[in-house]
């Protein structure tokens, strides 16, 4: 089902993507702030606290001494106060408050009109202050900090107290301030870098647009559409690789559509020359030469076949029954198999003292099919020669004969199924021959080689690794040295 454009917009990696970025950094935007805030409160009731008890210790100090003097008449209580609030030098926020009895006496400086009113139960808390009192009082208004002190002079038994109040609010509304100020500030940021992120997770994730994009535009008809790759990072190694696929899907659409053309025009004259008799065999007096030459050609089609299906289960992963096996009874067993085909000059040219892990029927296969081609661009009195060797962790199997040999542009392309090398001499056959090879070297991890020269013969060589696991194979001129050393 097509998702329409808001339904693809909405789901895309890209708005996926932008979205998570924006609430995981907007969550640690928001966390910071938070945190910072609650740490800057905390520091400023810290410092209400200390100097509120710094201020009180003061008091107490002074009240101690002007007690231990008994110098201050019968109003002790009355003059100790007034010669503290002289002493004391105030500093912003911070109020000097004393009180006699259940009223207060004085304060310094004075007390904003509407505290009291604000906080009535403070007054009602002072009143009542037979021992050292402290509070917090933080409102969406007010943040209050107090230390409450009693005074008792007892040459008089006058009783009073002292409060140290402390006034926090304009730092609190300058830290709220300045958090909400960060806060415009920083979302109004988020949403400039959530902007410079989309369009740059755009640029980012164009490439896999455009491979979608691409990939909707091949068809079997055309699949000559690319990624354009730009940059080093993961996305161009992605466009690479899918790059890479097509490359390979399109060789073997190539391939596939070459061997259906070519298999259906090798098949096409069999089955006209079949048609034709069949249809004819009513009028012809000598029906048995009619019906032999049907079966012969219906042979033809049924090796075509046969190869065909070869070929086809080449890919398979049970193509191969591997067993270990000797190789020098292997070459002389398939010389003497090749001596009996035709009338040649066959020499056995040296054998290889290994035992090697292959198919024995399939790499017979393969072999004899060499010696069929060899044959066939032979004449009799020609040398067909057969050996094998081992070098290193390879062993290798040529076939090399004295014909006409191959034209270069011919060996490029000789393997390639339906594809038969040009030559005066009139060749039978369907050109599969050296494609079932090829794929049988390959079933065994190895390759097959051509050596050739036109007027000179050619040599084809299987190389197999002795151990059946994947292997790296030689170069060419590394490949040649046992064949030359053998000759």
């Amino acid at each position: 089902m097509v998702k329409k454009g808001w339904q693809r917009a909405l789901f895309s990696v890209r708005t996926r993507l932008l979205v998570w970025y924006f609430l995981l950094t907007t969550g640690t935007v928001f966390i910071s702030i938070q945190t910072t805030y609650s740490i800057f409160c905390d520091r400023i009731r810290v410092q209400a606290e200390d100097s509120a008890r710094q201020q009180a210790n003061q008091f107490n100090v002074l009240v101690e001494k002007h007690r231990q003097k008994g110098a201050l008449g019968p109003n002790n209580i009355y003059v100790l106060f007034d010669r503290l609030l002289s002493s004391y030098v105030p500093t912003r926020g911070e109020y000097i408050i004393t009180m006699t009895g259940d009223r207060i006496y004085d304060t310094k400086p004075e007390l904003p009109a509407d505290l009291l009113k604000q906080h009535p139960q403070l007054l009602q808390a002072w009143k009542q202050t037979n021992k050292e009192q402290q509070q917090h009082i933080e409102g969406a208004r007010q943040n209050l900090y107090y230390i409450a002190e009693p005074v008792l002079w007892k040459t008089t038994n006058q009783t009073g107290a002292i409060i140290v109040l402390n006034d926090s609010t304009l730092e609190y509304r300058a830290a709220r301030s300045a958090i909400a100020l960060v806060m415009q500030v920083t979302f109004g940021l988020l949403l400039i870098f959530f902007l410079i992120a989309w369009f740059t997770a755009g640029r980012v994730l164009y490439p896999l647009r455009l491979l979608t994009k691409t990939a909707h535009s091949i068809t079997e008809s055309d699949m000559t559409q690319r990624i354009p790759v730009q940059g080093k990072d993961e996305i161009a190694e992605l466009a690479t690789t899918v790059n890479e696929m097509l490359d390979r899907l399109q060789a073997a659409f190539d391939s596939q559509k070459e061997f259906l053309k070519d298999a259906s025009h090798e098949l096409r004259t069999p089955i006209t020359i079949i048609q034709g008799h069949l249809e004819m065999l009513k009028y012809q007096p000598q029906k048995e030469a009619a019906i032999a030459l049907v079966m012969d050609e219906l042979e033809r089609m049924s090796r075509l076949v046969h190869d065909l299906l070869l070929l086809a289960k080449a890919e398979r992963s049970d193509f191969l029954q591997v067993k270990p096996e000797e190789l020098d009874w292997l070459t002389e067993e398939i010389y003497l198999k090749a001596k009996g085909l035709a009338e040649r000059d066959w020499r056995l040219e040296s054998k290889g003292l290994s035992p090697i892990m292959v198919d024995r029927q399939r790499l017979t296969q393969a072999v004899m099919n060499l010696v069929q081609n060899a044959i066939r661009h032979t004449c009799e009195g020609d040398t067909i020669t057969l050996g094998s060797a081992v070098k290193g962790d390879y062993a290798y199997l040529w076939v090399r004969d004295s014909g006409e040999g191959i034209a270069l542009e011919d060996q490029k392309r000789i393997f390639e199924r339906f594809v038969r090398a040009t030559g005066d001499r009139s060749i039978e056959g369907y050109g599969l021959g050296l494609s079932i090879v090829e794929a049988i070297a390959a079933a065994h991890s190895g390759r097959v080689e051509l050596v050739s020269q036109p007027g000179q013969g050619a040599t084809f060589t299987i190389i197999l690794p002795l151990a059946q696991t994947s292997v790296n194979i030689l170069p060419v001129a590394d490949l040649r040295e046992p064949l030359e050393a053998s000759s």
